[in-house]
C-alpha cells in the first residue's frame, strides 16, 4: 500500500476488535502512527498494536471510555504525549441492543446514545485542541440502518441518525479550520459483533446477500479501505459525505 499517511497521526476509538481494528491496521499500513483506543479490552488492544509494530509499523494502545468526558482528554492527551501531533480521528466505538420496544430502558438509551452520539461529540471537541493549523480529517462509523431499517433496533437506529446529524453540522461547522467530517455507514459486516446476533448463517442473512447487488456480506477490510481514503489527501473535496459502504445494500 502506498504510504499515503506517511508522518500523520491517527486515533482510533473502539479498535480492539472489529471495524475499529482493521482500520486502524489499514491506518497504520499506509504510513500513519496510531492511537488504539480501547474501553475494557486490553488484550486485542495489544493484539492490535503488535499486529502493527510487527510491520513496523507505529501503534499504541489507550484506555478510555469515549462517553466519559475526563477519558477523552486523557486519550488525546496520550496521543500528543506518544506521537506528538494530530491529524485523523475516527470515532468508531459504538454500542448495540436489539430488543422488543416494551424492553427498553431508560438506562439502555442513554449507554447507547452516550457512547454513539455523545462519545464522537466529545471527541471532536477534544481533537480540535490538537489539530494544526492545515486542518485534519474526522471519521464517522455510521450504519446503514438510517437508510434500511433493521426491526427492534430503535434506540441503535435513532442514535446512528443522530450521528449522520452530527457529521453534517460538524463538517459546516470546522470546514472554515480545514476539518473535514465525514461518515463511513457501512451495511452488514462479518464482525465479532455481528456473529454474537448469531446471523450467520440465518434467513436473515440470505435476505442480505440477496440484497445486497456486489453478493455477499462486508469484511471489515471493505470499510478500512474507505477510511484510509478519507483520511489521506485524495479526499480532501469531501466533507459532510454520508458514505455508504454496503455493496450496493439499500
Amino acid at each position: 500500500m502506498v504510504e499515503s499517511l506517511k508522518g500523520k497521526v491517527a486515533v482510533v476509538t473502539g479498535a480492539s476488535k472489529g471495524i475499529g481494528a482493521g482500520i486502524a491496521r489499514a491506518l497504520a499500513g499506509a504510513g500513519a502512527a496510531v492511537i488504539v483506543n480501547y474501553a475494557g479490552d486490553k488484550a486485542g488492544a495489544e493484539r492490535v498494536v503488535a499486529d502493527i509494530t510487527q510491520k513496523d509499523g507505529k501503534a499504541f494502545a489507550v484506555q478510555a471510555d469515549v462517553s466519559k468526558a475526563a477519558d477523552v482528554k486523557r486519550l488525546f492527551a496520550e496521543a500528543k504525549r506518544v506521537f506528538g501531533r494530530l491529524d485523523v480521528l475516527v470515532n468508531n466505538a459504538g454500542v448495540f441492543r436489539f430488543e422488543a420496544v416494551e424492553a427498553i430502558t431508560e438506562a439502555e438509551y442513554r449507554r447507547q446514545f452516550d457512547t454513539n452520539v455523545l462519545g464522537p461529540l466529545l471527541a471532536v471537541q477534544e481533537a480540535l485542541k490538537y489539530f494544526g493549523p492545515e486542518g485534519g480529517s474526522v471519521i464517522n462509523i455510521g450504519s446503514t440502518v438510517t437508510r434500511r431499517a433493521v426491526p427492534q433496533s430503535v434506540v441503535y437506529t435513532a442514535s446512528k441518525h443522530a450521528l449522520d446529524g452530527l457529521t453534517q453540522t460538524l463538517a459546516l461547522d470546522l470546514g472554515p479550520r480545514k476539518i473535514r467530517v465525514n461518515s463511513i455507514n457501512p451495511g452488514a459486516v462479518d464482525t465479532e459483533g455481528a456473529r454474537t446476533l448469531g446471523i450467520s448463517g440465518t434467513d436473515f442473512e440470505k435476505q442480505l446477500i440477496a440484497g445486497t447487488p456486489l453478493g455477499r456480506i462486508g469484511q471489515v477490510d471493505d470499510i478500512a479501505t474507505v477510511a484510509v481514503f478519507l483520511a489521506s489527501p485524495a479526499s480532501g473535496w469531501l466533507t459532510g459525505e454520508i458514505i455508504s459502504a454496503s455493496g450496493g445494500l439499500r
